[in-house]
């Protein structure tokens, strides 16, 4: 979702680096980087064990989702990114199931497909929380896949952030890297395609077909 349906990571990045000077930790923006496409308890988890921080994760969490969820809930709508939605449409068109895993908790998930139209293409919302594991791991994309009923090597993932192409390749799933806004610092080598335009998706299935 983050940064594939919608270019929302930007914002995640100033929330955290708000947080982050209020606990006065000094975290780069290397280290930054490897927390996007993460649950924000898997971020919070790894930052208590690395700079020590005295806070639960679940204070942690609280303090992240009390600003986000509010944010985005404020907003009249929230605009796809450029040319998502008429990708969905082409896949939906030659019924390909879809389903969206994200590792964003459920109510930012609600509120953001609401505000962008996009719920109506989804049958199947898989979360961390509901899969018990977040990105890097492959469980959010392998829930997916049971619930769509589809065998996960005939599954293709959608991801823009380096610890979702990881998830997706641990998955034994075929993975495209949207190069799109947000993803600039992030590693997509191990994808197995990489593209800059949803519409190169639409052009290769209608080649195929």
């Amino acid at each position: 979702m983050d940064g594939v349906l919608v270019n929302s990571e930007p914002y995640y990045v100033e929330v955290e680096q708000q947080n982050f000077k209020k606990l006065g930790l000094n975290i780069s923006k290397e280290e930054h980087n490897t927390y996007q496409g993460t649950a924000t308890d898997r971020m919070w988890k790894t930052i208590i064990e690395k700079h020590g921080l005295s806070q639960s994760v679940e204070e942690l969490v609280e303090m992240t989702n009390s600003i986000v969820t509010p944010y985005f809930k404020s907003l009249p709508a929230i605009e796809p990114m450029k040319g998502v939605e008429k990708l969905i449409q082409f896949l939906t068109l030659i019924n390909t199931p879809l389903a969206l895993a994200s590792s964003s908790y459920s109510k930012v998930i609600e509120i953001i497909l609401q505000k962008t139209g996009l719920k109506k293409y989804f049958k199947v919302v898989v979360d961390s929380e509901m899969a018990g594991s977040s990105k890097p791991e492959p469980d959010i994309f392998l829930l997916a896949a049971k619930k769509l009923g589809v065998q996960p090597k005939k599954c293709i993932v959608i991801e823009d952030s380096t610890n979702g192409i990881k998830a997706a390749k641990k998955a034994g799933m075929f993975c495209i890297a949207f190069a799109g806004p947000g993803s600039e610092l992030q590693d997509q080598s191990e994808a197995d395609l990489i593209i800059s335009n949803f519409s190169e998706v639409v052009d290769a299935i209608s080649k195929s077909h």
